[in-house]
């Protein structure tokens, strides 16, 4: 028998409520750089990169697979900084297996986030090709991407948040950047296949490592606040990469994370997950689906989560969907199952349920209903339910009447309107949140 998507022959989801929405508004500390590229000039400035690179002199600059805020900006600015000093900048695509752990992938993803050779003014090597740098005293191998090593200089370029799968002193940031982006698919591989140890205690040890072999100038790190703007932009000399420099950023970027104002919830409908939201996909921080270890303190406990579509931007890697409980024919049908396992069995133990396919269901209402029917409320009309675009955007959130009595208590909360039918399109779809704002702001 083909598979496929679940067909409702028992009549099981049209007898299913769909709630009434209210249009809410979460409001969050908002620390932000005005003046992004200005910021990145006076951060390198404040290193004295300019005496330590002689004219013609070739430095690479890492660029990653995440929608950072204002990345191609940043990246640019980078390069004509170091053009004006009379440096012969160059980007690498610095993200381990994704892509489908290919050269031609790994391109196609940051030129995808707009950091393309016209834009940036400077030529991208992409290749998987690694050195070995030396090996850890455990054994562990440290390897680097090859062109970045050849260069006269490296300045690692990353954000610097909570990582989501782990929780250590250093998480998601310049040294993982170093260890796993610069690593390409062997250093990635090699490093995930510790387990946990391997991120939370060696990751660290790995670039630190590198710093000691490789010619890194600088970490140039980026962070965000709660509503994916930069908040902070910092150069670190390279002997704070993976020391307590970047421990002070990560407590930073942990205290400015936004989350659900809810600690518990029946129902949770994800619009869309993707590689460019998160590295999981949709972000445990929030979600609360993590594998291993104490849920994040962030996170919400959702008893079922339906999830919707996949970005444009993952190009078919819908890492993390394991993690939800109901999904789509539209998500599955934009699966690449390639990049969709390479990342999942380079990442290892920590993704081994995220590439596992959730029950699909014919249409996004059917999806809905599906959570709503086993999220194990005995009236479905007092379903604790939210709905959000994806996890990296919670400032406009739509929620059940129910679910507006169980609000945490410090919570900034606007009501944006009384409650509305649950919309649904003729052809089963539900608005996009632009639609929706588009009416109500």
């Amino acid at each position: 028998m083909a598979f496929g998507p679940y067909r409702d022959t028992y009549q099981l989801f049209s007898s299913v409520p769909l709630p009434p929405l209210q249009l809410l508004r979460q409001r969050f500390p908002r620390p932000r750089v005005e003046d992004v590229a200005g910021a990145v000039v006076e951060a390198i400035e404040s290193r004295n990169l300019r005496e330590q690179i002689r004219p013609g002199a070739r430095i690479a600059i890492t660029a990653g697979s995440r929608g950072i805020a204002d990345l191609a900006l940043v990246v640019r600015t980078v390069a004509e900084t170091l053009k004006q000093y009379g440096a012969e900048p160059f980007i690498v695509p610095a993200m381990g297996s994704h892509g489908g752990a290919t050269p031609e992938g790994q391109r196609e993803i940051v030129e995808s986030l707009g950091v393309t050779e016209e834009y940036c003014g400077a030529p991208i090597i992409s290749s998987l090709d690694v050195d070995l740098l030396g090996t850890l005293p455990n054994g562990l191998p440290v390897h680097i991407d090859r062109a970045a090593n050849a260069a006269d200089g490296i300045i690692v370029l990353n954000r610097v948040k909570p990582h989501t799968d782990f929780t250590a002193p250093i998480e998601s940031g310049l040294s993982k950047m170093l260890a796993i982006g610069l690593g390409k698919h062997k250093g990635a591989l090699t490093l995930h296949s510790w387990g946990l140890d391997g991120l939370c205690v060696q990751l660290p040890e790995v670039a630190r490592f590198s710093v000691a072999h490789a010619a890194i100038l600088c970490g140039l790190a980026i962070v965000e606040n709660a509503y994916d703007e930069v908040a902070e932009i910092a150069c670190i000399p390279p002997e704070g990469i993976g020391t307590e420099p970047e421990r002070l950023l990560l407590d930073r970027a942990r205290a400015l994370m936004p989350r659900l104002p809810w600690d518990e919830l029946d129902v949770l409908v994800v619009d869309e997950i993707g590689k460019n939201i998160s590295g999981a996909g949709m972000d445990p921080n929030i979600t609360g689906r993590m594998r291993w270890g104490p849920q994040k303190r962030t996170a919400v406990e959702a008893t079922a989560i339906a999830v919707l579509r996949l970005t444009e931007a993952s190009h078919g890697n819908a890492i993390g969907l394991g993690m939800a409980d109901f999904t789509t024919a539209r998500l599955y049908e934009q699966l690449d199952s390639q990049s969709f396992y390479i990342n999942s069995l380079t990442a290892g133990v920590i993704a081994l349920n995220s590439t596992k396919l959730p029950p699909i269901m014919e249409s996004e209402r059917e999806a809905v209903a599906a959570a709503i029917r086993s999220c194990g409320r005995p009236d479905l009309t007092q379903v604790r339910l939210a709905r959000i675009k994806n996890t990296l955007s919670l400032e406009y959130l739509l929620a059940s009447p129910a679910s507006l009595e169980h609000l945490r208590s410090d919570c900034d909360i606007e009501l944006l309107g009384p409650p509305e039918p649950f919309y649904v399109a003729d052809d089963n779809t539900l608005p996009s949140f632009e639609h929706i704002l588009r009416f109500h702001t």
